[in-house]
């Protein structure tokens, strides 16, 4: 059994702490809010007061934080991640990132004698909790295969991708698809509806038809009900299609249907719907189709 750091525990965080915990591994935490962890601490998972103090208590650590900006401050600084690691340690990111800033943490990690993987994951609170979740992983191979195991505790589908960074360049590539499929999923339900289909009618007639999909299948339902918790909200999703774009610039990849559903993304800032899950979109072309959603 594995000495699991765990830093970030919030929807998706917290539940993969969970799986950690259920496979027989010690789980030390942190979150910002110790509050949210409760349940955790109430099951097993010992607490620290800062990811420092995980990663000197871990041999494993691992962060799932919200962006680039909330990776920055949880491992710089006196207390952060990067002070607390020691030479044989492995330090995981969950974190959909900056490729460019995930190579240059890897890099500062290599320095201090431990290693680093990025390894964001495919899936959502559903898919996490019936053990379908998919991660994908870059890094040192050895390191890699080391640790696969311990991973394959988290979700049964583990695929190396290559080197530090490439993992997340997999994550932004596969995320651009879900707002994409989504906003062409509300186009047609939106045709169908006007054309005197009832919506649900034609919800499920789409879904039991060749465009179906994992995601479309447990995020479109939220059209007619959303989740008590917002799993990915617009802010979330747009910031990586943002990822993608910039991506897309510097690799000179066209990505036109990123482009279009990035700006119904904000189109849904506008709205004042930022905090929803990003199945919100259909409500925008609804209003835009005047169609009440």
């Amino acid at each position: 059994m594995v000495r699991a750091g765990f830093i970030g525990l919030g929807a998706m965080g917290s539940r993969v702490a969970k799986r950690l915990l259920d496979a027989g591994h010690t789980v030390i935490g942190y979150n910002r809010t110790k509050a949210k962890a409760q349940w955790l601490l109430d099951v097993g998972m010992e607490w620290r007061d800062t990811p420092r103090a995980v990663a000197e208590a871990a041999d494993v650590v691992f962060t799932m934080v919200t962006n680039t900006t909330a990776l920055e401050q949880v491992f710089h600084g006196p207390d952060g991640v990067l002070a607390g690691l020691s030479a044989g340690k492995v330090y995981v990111d969950m974190s959909t990132v900056s490729p460019a800033a995930s190579k240059e943490f890897a890099k500062q990690v290599a320095a201090k004698g431990a290693s680093m993987l990025d390894s964001p994951v495919s899936g959502s609170v559903i898919t996490l909790e019936q053990g379908k979740l998919s991660l994908m992983v870059g890094g040192d191979k050895a390191v890699f295969e080391q640790i696969l195991p311990l991973l394959q505790n988290i979700g049964p589908k583990v695929n190396y991708v290559g080197h530090n960074g490439q993992a997340v360049l997999m994550k932004i590539a596969i995320n651009l698809n879900l707002a994409v499929q989504l906003l062409g999923f509300s186009e047609g339900l939106l045709l169908a509806e006007k054309g005197g289909i009832p919506r649900e009618v034609a919800h499920e007639a789409m879904l039991n038809s060749v465009i179906a999909s994992p995601s479309l299948a447990y995020r479109t339902p939220f059209i007619f009900e959303e989740p008590e918790e917002s799993w990915f909200d617009v802010n979330m999703m747009q910031k990586d299609m943002r990822l993608a774009l910039e991506m897309g610039i510097a690799l000179d990849v066209p990505l036109p249907t990123t482009a279009v559903s990035n700006e119904f993304l904000t189109a849904a800032r506008a709205m004042g719907l930022e905090k929803h899950d990003f199945a919100i979109l259909f409500k925008v072309l609804a209003r835009m189709a005047g169609v009440d959603a």
